[in-house]
């Protein structure tokens, strides 16, 4: 069988960013398949098969929301060891879900996917919490919301326990809009952006900081900021046209807002070609 080049996995991604219903987990997959060249379709048909897999070994309808709740933590968080550690932070490998499934180790909301995607596949009403500096997962309706700490093992959270984890990531105090549901692209632009923070503190990964960005564009909503910092990693790559060309077309889209920064952004697209002579 072929491989997909690069050029097909992304077009494959933006397609099924902009569909109806995007699929998380082939968005995840596809993701990972930037960051690992040997994951090809039968390593993400096996991933998917792996999810499958999982979602069998829950009960059949268990119950209410605290019910799914348990019945995941369970399987997922004492049966299969699923969860993560602070050291988990410093590995690419936590953000990619092929790799998360592998070692059974992720970022929270890494796990939260492999929760979410395992429990919709058997029926539970699941979705993405973001919580700000910790993913998390719901369950149930807002009403009767349940939540879980995937990271933890799966851990059902009190109310005060999830006002702990915001007061801890902002200081500030758990508000409404914390808890309403995250969208599958609101997940995968999240866990790119963890990605790109995990390459800028790595000055000798600009490679992945650059890929993430450049999905993190095939979104279809995203921030112009972004385009910026893809000039700024061409031209610290060694592409100085390339990255001259995206500083243009980065200040064209600015000006209008902020003329002297669109000035200061051409400065630099033409300092960058000068670095050619």
């Amino acid at each position: 069988m072929r491989r997909p080049t690069g050029a097909e996995r992304r077009q494959r991604f933006a397609e099924e960013a902009r569909s109806e219903r995007p699929d998380l987990a082939l968005l995840c997959l596809l993701v990972g398949a930037e960051a690992d060249s040997s994951l090809d379709e039968a390593g993400m048909d096996a991933a998917e098969i792996e999810l499958d897999r999982l979602a069998g070994l829950l009960p059949y309808r268990p119950g209410g929301a605290r019910e799914w709740a348990s019945a995941l933590a369970g399987v997922l968080g004492t049966r299969c060891g699923f969860g993560g550690t602070p050291g988990d932070y410093q590995r690419l490998e936590s953000s990619l879900l092929h790799e998360v499934l592998r070692r059974r180790r992720g970022l929270p909301i890494l796990l939260s996917v492999v929760w979410i995607e395992v429990a919709r596949r058997a029926g539970a009403p699941v979705y993405g919490v973001a919580l700000p500096g910790h993913f998390v997962v719901g369950f149930g309706s807002r009403d009767e919301q349940v939540l879980a700490d995937p990271f933890d093992g799966g851990r059902l959270l009190t109310g005060a326990d999830a006002e702990l984890l915001v007061a801890g990531a902002t200081g500030e105090p758990l508000g409404p809009a914390m808890l309403v549901p995250a969208d599958p692209l609101e997940i995968v632009l999240r866990i790119l952006n963890n990605i790109r923070a995990w390459a800028s503190a790595r000055p000798e990964r600009t490679d992945v900081q650059l890929w993430a960005v450049e999905l993190s564009l095939l979104l279809p909503s995203h921030a112009a900021r972004l385009r910026y910092e893809r000039a700024q990693l061409l031209v610290q790559r060694g592409d100085f046209l390339g990255g001259a060309a995206e500083l243009e077309a980065y200040a064209d889209v600015v000006e209008t807002v902020d003329p002297a920064s669109a000035e200061t952004v051409r400065r630099r697209a033409k300092a960058a070609r000068a670095r050619l002579n």
